[in-house]
């Protein structure tokens, strides 16, 4: 059985390098460096490589240990590195190759890293944050007494979502998806017609007069859309056709591999024929109809499963992803995350976070603080009931004159003021660790996006708390 946990023991040469680095190392990087040694954050990822293909247990050539893979992968996190710039940047510093523990070693490249990455599920980063949370417990870093919690939107990676922008999006798929069968099966059957100029001078049409505003410029968009909708059904009802002699052995190649291939373009272009009819549903509602409130409404054909979320800002009153929690204890750790995949009312989400720290933490905080949002008379009434000593949570619409003056107490108002620290915690995880935006694919995507970024930062903060 191959045992990639660890890399091989240190040469002569690389115990020098040690020592010449040792004042190099950021103050937090020490303590961090002693938390990654924990054998159960390395067995988690272990496992999690060890089940890309079936006999990776026994067969196949040695990869990278899963320490380092670990390493490489928090450390992309804590910089908000691509996996380019990790590559270049680990490859000429001697600390970071302390800190990953490649030392002399092969740095491993960015595509092979990337692959490594993405097997890692969600469920195997919340494993690694949990005992994260779990190593801050036993070093005393977080003792529960206090719980603060705020949620925050993870914008998916996608442009701006506009009906003719869908469709032509939509129509580049499906079009490049053709041109990949034909390339594999030959000229036979049915021909690609690629439409894309007409696609893209249609889409640029009506970029330019939905500038008109009024109902002039509507009049004006419709028979555009007309057009662009004619075009894609026609590119559909061609994408369908190829599936069909896919399925029914009309185009096929004589190579098992390309075989395989065929079948997964077919699968791809099922989805997106699936996608591309939805879009073609809402657009026909909306141009139409006046109906911009079409259920199961799609922003992206690549992410699908996009929200329309408004939380009241000023600078962006709309954005375009997940709602995610962020609930935090002593000292700026966060011990649970949470994305969810159907936005939820924040009201909602008091009694579940307390019943998590109870769960984690092993016990119920004094204090519980949170903005506005999350009050409910319920809430409170319950968080009482079930031990919390103070809830610091306002009431910004009541008439009570004995909830006010509850409100203007000391102990409310510092629990406010140690609030607001939420706030601050996921401005700097959006701009430190870049979660204002996913930039891996789909549902897991973002899951792993936003835990491997949480417990970045949970690596910095048990860093400098446990100087």
């Amino acid at each position: 059985m191959i045992d990639l946990r660890r890399p091989a023991q240190r040469t002569f040469g690389e115990g020098l390098i040690a020592e010449e680095t040792t004042g190099l190392w950021e103050p937090w990087m020490r303590q961090a460096d002693r938390i990654l040694e924990d054998e159960q954050l390395i067995q988690a990822v272990q496992e999690a490589l060890l089940k890309r293909r079936p006999k990776s247990r026994t067969r196949g050539r040695r990869g990278y240990p899963a320490e380092i893979v670990l390493r490489m992968l928090l450390l992309k996190h804590i910089r908000n590195w691509s996996f380019g710039e990790l590559e270049r940047e680990v490859r000429p510093n001697l600390v970071y190759r302390e800190f990953t523990r490649i030392g002399s070693g092969k740095v491993p490249d960015a595509k092979a890293l990337g692959r490594q990455a993405q097997a890692l599920d969600p469920e195997v980063v919340e494993q690694i944050h949990r005992r994260v949370v779990e190593l801050a417990v036993e070093h005393k870093v977080v003792q529960g007494r206090k719980m603060r919690v705020d949620t925050t939107v993870c914008e998916t990676n996608i442009h701006y979502p506009t009906d003719s922008g869908l469709l032509g999006d939509g129509d580049r798929v499906l079009t490049r998806l053709m041109k990949k069968v034909t390339a594999i099966a030959g000229a036979v059957g049915t021909k690609v017609r690629d439409s894309m100029r007409n696609v893209q001078r249609r889409v640029a049409e009506i970029a330019r007069v939905s500038r008109t505003k009024g109902e002039q410029g509507k009049k004006k968009l419709q028979p555009l859309y007309g057009k662009l909708l004619g075009i894609t059904k026609r590119v559909v009802a061609q994408a369908k056709r190829f599936s069909a002699e896919i399925a029914s052995g009309v185009k096929r190649s004589s190579d098992i591999l390309q075989q395989a291939k065929l079948h997964a373009l077919k699968s791809q272009i099922d989805d997106m024929v699936g996608t591309v009819k939805k879009v073609i549903h809402q657009t026909k509602e909306r141009v139409f109809g006046g109906n911009t409130h079409v259920e199961g409404k799609i922003l992206s054909v690549f992410e699908t499963t996009t929200e329309v979320i408004r939380k009241g800002k000023a600078s962006k009153p709309t954005e375009f992803g997940k709602m995610i929690k962020i609930q935090e204890a002593e000292n700026q750790i966060v011990i649970d995350f949470e994305v969810y995949d159907q936005r939820p009312s924040d009201s909602d989400l008091l009694i579940p976070a307390i019943e998590t720290h109870q769960t984690l933490l092993g016990r119920t905080p004094d204090l519980a603080a949170a903005d506005a949002a999350f009050y409910s008379a319920k809430n409170v009434a319950k968080a009482e009931e079930m031990g919390v000593k103070r809830v610091s949570v306002p009431n910004r619409s009541t008439k009570s004159a004995a909830r006010k003056q509850f409100q203007k107490q000391r102990w409310f108002k510092k629990g406010q003021k140690w609030r607001t620290g939420c706030e601050g915690r996921i401005s700097l995880l959006k701009r430190r660790h870049g979660l204002r935006r996913s930039l891996y694919k789909k549902d897991a995507g973002i899951k792993r996006w936003v835990g491997l970024g949480v417990i970045a930062d949970n690596l910095i903060n048990l860093g400098k708390a446990m100087k």
